[in-house]
């Protein structure tokens, strides 16, 4: 018999996914290797810097090992990267009893949300909480699907998926043909606790439910989110509250200046293909104090620049920069 786990891959000195695409692959390449390892995806979240799952299976390290394997070889080839990417082993956890499980959906489901990307867990398209009771909450309508022909182009080559998989117009494979949905509904039982679980305020009656359930370790927030770079659970807790910094660039916002505009106008100005990986550390640290110094410029007096007046981190640019 299966049991419940909650898996987390971090990356503590770059981004793992630079763009829309790279989430969407990552989701793809998730669904691959639950499917190589005979696994049931329950719920995920994907973010720059990492991503969550919970999933039934016997072999968690085997689907963590096969996801990690394959986005790596993929997101290598398209930046002409080399190395490992994130963490050699990631965080794992068994999670035994119903509010055990129950808690551990809601921090997987609510990624967006907790790292302020979105003011409801909803409104966080790279994640699961728009997958299940969609008849209910009137989500049931069905996207735009990519004809046969493309989906070779969000895949690996040579992949054969079960009938049922669609994929949708942006390459995404659709989550509720592919996660365990009448599993994770049979944990909230009603579409209306559903709900009341995504804009709940974290409190001690959900550890109080915990206890009272079984031995196991506690599923907190901070457990769930240990290893995860810059992770404040602070200000994850303000979130709660829908409060969003719309003031702040997001990873992929940067990147995107970065990867789209910075590159092919200063660095490789001939035309081809072009990476931060392909710059030499020097380089990539002196285009890191340029961005840094324009873009506290462009904050406070207003000027020609590629740069909003959205505040970004030196951190931020370490990790977008891979320095």
């Amino acid at each position: 018999m299966k049991d419940t786990y909650h898996l987390c891959l971090s990356s503590h000195g770059e981004v793992m996914f630079r763009n829309e695409n790279d989430l969407i692959i990552g989701f793809n390449y998730l669904a691959l290797a639950a499917l190589e390892t005979d696994s049931a995806l329950l719920a995920d979240g994907f973010l720059s810097t990492h991503h969550h799952e919970a999933a039934r299976t016997d072999s968690p390290k085997e689907l963590a090992k096969r996801h990690r394997y394959a986005y790596t070889r993929y997101f290598n080839a398209k930046y002409h990267r080399r190395g490992s990417l994130g963490e050699k082993e990631g965080f794992l956890i068994k999670v035994e009893g119903l509010y055990h499980i129950q808690s551990m959906l809601n921090y997987v489901l609510r990624q967006g949300l907790h790292h302020g990307m979105a003011a409801t867990a909803f409104g966080y398209p790279h994640g699961s909480a728009n997958t299940f009771f969609r008849k209910d909450l009137g989500r049931d309508q069905t996207p735009e699907l990519i004809p046969e022909f493309k989906r070779h182009n969000y895949l690996p080559f040579n992949t054969r998926l079960p009938s049922k998989y669609r994929m949708a117009a942006n390459g995404l494979l659709l989550r509720e043909d592919i996660e365990d949905i009448a599993y994770v509904e049979s944990v909230y039982v009603s579409p209306r606790n559903f709900l009341f679980q995504m804009n709940r305020i974290s409190d001690g009656k959900d550890i109080a439910e915990q206890q009272k359930e079984n031995n196991s370790p506690v599923i907190t927030l901070d457990l769930i989110e240990k290893g995860v770079p810059e992770f404040n659970p602070s200000k994850a807790f303000v979130a709660e509250q829908g409060r969003v910094n719309r003031d702040k660039m997001t990873d992929l916002e940067l990147c995107h200046i970065i990867d789209d505009l910075i590159l092919p106008a200063r660095y490789f100005k001939g035309g081809g293909e072009s990476s931060i990986y392909l710059l030499p550390h020097s380089k990539r640290a002196d285009l890191g104090n340029s961005i840094w110094k324009e873009s506290q410029v462009v904050r406070y007096r207003k000027c020609d620049s590629l740069f909003s007046e959205k505040i970004i981190t030196e951190n931020q640019i370490r990790r977008c920069l891979a320095l």
